[in-house]
């Protein structure tokens, strides 16, 4: 599934300045929607999308070690500046959606995207 096809399932939209068009159409593999940090490390979510609440500089330091492809910050959370200049300076584009992540989750399921594994069961 491509970062496109999220933004219009979630009724997303990036933060920052306009992607370029091979941002919109970077394809993400899997999806994987946490809170804690520290489970996004436990799982499989290389050129992924992770989906969280948080909206700290930590969420793009996470994403990085985990290789994630994006970030997408749900229930309308707004990053602090400090964020989005990280996700810049690393390569990992954030977007937002005044979903849940309940909500969000259930739609890029239902069109497809499968969820990420655990690490000791990626074989």
């Amino acid at each position: 599934m491509r970062l496109q096809d999220i933004l219009s399932l979630t009724q997303a939209q990036f933060f920052g300045l306009d992607p370029a068009p091979a941002v919109v159409n970077r394809e993400v593999r899997l999806g994987f929607g946490a809170d804690l940090m520290s489970d996004v490390l436990r799982y499989d979510v290389a050129q992924g999308l992770m989906i969280t609440g948080l909206v700290n500089p930590q969420i793009v330091r996470t994403a990085e070690m985990a290789d994630a492809a994006a970030i997408l910050i749900v229930r309308g959370k707004i990053p602090p500046p400090e964020t989005n200049d990280l996700a810049g300076r690393v390569g990992i584009p954030i977007m937002g959606t005044e979903m849940s992540m309940f909500e969000a989750c259930g739609r890029l399921y239902q069109a497809g995207l499968p969820p990420a594994r655990r690490q000791d069961e990626v074989g």
